[in-house]
């Protein structure tokens, strides 16, 4: 028997991939493309949508990873969560942090968080591209983009040491 929550997280996996990146709507899809490959033949999309509800907005944060890998051996079931703002009071923000496979996207000033595990094959290392997109009917301002490239680290060897005097 499926729990009230395990309910509410089936119903926003099927409302992510029932109304994924590639479906235009009035108030989205819009966000961020990254892992992408130069052709956008891989891209792992995080998005909003915003629905309108008797007078009232819901702000739905999800990820497509239909199209995230080549691979046809890896998951790729999207995920959602509910934003708990107000986009006609609030801004919506998106936090996301990319490495070689991870991808962990914050919504909404940390208010609703996803992280999704992607294998691609074409968009790595310096062909990894970052796309902002909207595919909804209506504008979207973009106050502020910020985008950086994490330094690799610096191994020092240990030196070996010697052993103390007896």
């Amino acid at each position: 028997m499926l729990s009230r929550w395990n309910l509410v997280g089936l119903t926003l996996s099927c409302s992510c991939a029932e109304k994924n990146a590639a479906e235009d709507g009035k108030f989205g899809p819009f966000g961020l493309l990254v892992l992408a490959s130069r052709n956008l033949t891989e891209k792992t999309a995080i998005f909003f949508r915003v629905f309108k509800n008797h007078n009232r907005h819901t702000v739905l944060m999800c990820n497509d990873l239909s199209r995230s890998s080549l691979s046809r051996e890896v998951d790729k079931t999207s995920f959602g969560a509910f934003v708990d703002i107000n986009p006609l009071e609030e801004k919506i923000s998106l936090r996301t942090l990319i490495d070689h496979s991870i991808v962990e996207s914050f919504g909404g000033g940390g208010k609703a968080c996803i992280t999704a595990r992607v294998y691609p094959v074409l968009a790595v290392d310096k062909e990894a591209k970052l796309f902002v997109f909207n595919k909804g009917s209506l504008s979207i301002k973009m106050s502020k983009l910020n985008a950086w490239s994490m330094q690799k680290a610096k191994l020092v060897p240990l030196k070996k040491r010697r052993k103390p005097p007896l």
